[in-house]
């Protein structure tokens, strides 16, 4: 029995670990790739041809390419913001169910884990704006705080409730019992959460109606007033980081929602049809992104509040209703 204990633990660590190892060469590969894809969609919904779905590799590229520029009287804070941003990134890539039920670190696979580390990456951007001295780069910050003091609260809440029926708040737990009882899917407290947590990744991603990621219009900037200052491979990384958090919080949605198709044994097809999948899901889910960007325009700074607020009471609403139906 101990031998068979053994083994079992064995073949989930060797499943967490490479599990982890692809889980984070797709993010790297794939984010890119999927921002050009919500491109493309954005482009020919408007009429026009797009660049293509590889213009953002392209652009890092590029950037890679070009000389770095610091601005002076700039810390070490400025110098080690975009690092920190991809490394945040990329150790929630790893770590959370994306690929396999099973994490290459299981204990910092937790709710609570994943979310501060995801937050810290918004916070390290920040300083970096407040680094510069610059107006631009001050009020992006300031924007950037207010929206993600908003938005962290009901990331926290809306997966919390999903992890009350399980009892406990690791992503790969709840990830597995929505496998076991498929039909906590369609449960009120999943539906509410869902939707609260749709509105987290729109705040915290960019994207409309909270921030529109392809102007420069001051009256408007959140995210891009941040950056300005950064050029040359820094901005590249700051780039890459930026499509890495989107491609995480996209398969953080759909896993949690939507489980099928993730690896939960260490097996090539398992792990074939679990890369496959989560391309799938992530595909559909920032394809339906961009869709509906087409047709919503960006809301007044002082409305923001007040659509993130809606999206915390929901989630409220998915742990009280999770409480009261489990």
């Amino acid at each position: 029995m101990r031998e068979l204990a053994s083994e079992s633990i064995d073949a989930v660590s060797l499943l967490g670990t490479l599990g982890g190892a692809l889980q984070g060469v797709l993010i790297i590969v794939g984010s890119p790739l999927l921002l050009g894809l919500m491109r493309q969609i954005k482009a020919r919904t408007e009429g026009r041809v797009g660049p293509g779905a590889l213009q953002p590799w392209r652009d890092l590229r590029k950037l890679a390419r070009k000389q770095p520029i610091t601005p002076r009287g700039t810390s070490e804070m400025f110098r080690v913001a975009p690092v920190l941003l991809v490394a945040m990134t990329l150790v929630v890539a790893v770590i959370a169910p994306f690929v396999t039920t099973a994490s290459a670190l299981p204990a910092a696979a937790d709710l609570f884990v994943v979310v501060a580390l995801l937050a810290h990456a918004t916070v390290v951007l920040a300083l970096a704006g407040i680094d510069t001295g610059t107006a631009f780069g001050g009020m992006g910050a300031s924007r950037e705080m207010t929206i993600l003091a908003l938005v962290e609260p009901t990331a926290l809440v809306a997966i919390f409730a999903l992890s009350v029926r399980v009892g406990s708040t690791n992503l790969s737990a709840i990830v597995s019992s929505s496998l076991a009882e498929p039909a906590r899917v369609l449960s009120p407290a999943s539906l509410l959460a869902a939707v609260a947590l749709v509105v987290v990744v729109v705040a915290e991603t960019g994207r409309l109606p909270v921030d529109n990621p392809s102007t420069h219009l001051e009256l408007t900037m959140v995210h891009e007033a941040m950056v300005l200052e950064y050029a040359g491979p820094d901005l590249a990384l700051i780039e890459l980081g930026s499509a890495m958090r989107l491609s995480v919080y996209l398969g953080l949605l759909a896993n949690l929602f939507l489980p099928w198709g993730i690896a939960t044994d260490l097996g090539l097809l398992a792990i074939v049809v679990g890369i496959a999948a989560l391309i799938i899901k992530v595909a559909v889910l920032a394809a339906a992104l961009a869709y509906a960007e087409v047709f919503l325009a960006k809301v007044r700074l002082f409305r923001v509040p007040e659509l993130l607020a809606g999206s915390f009471l929901l989630a409220l609403l998915a742990v009280t209703s999770s409480y009261f139906l489990s």
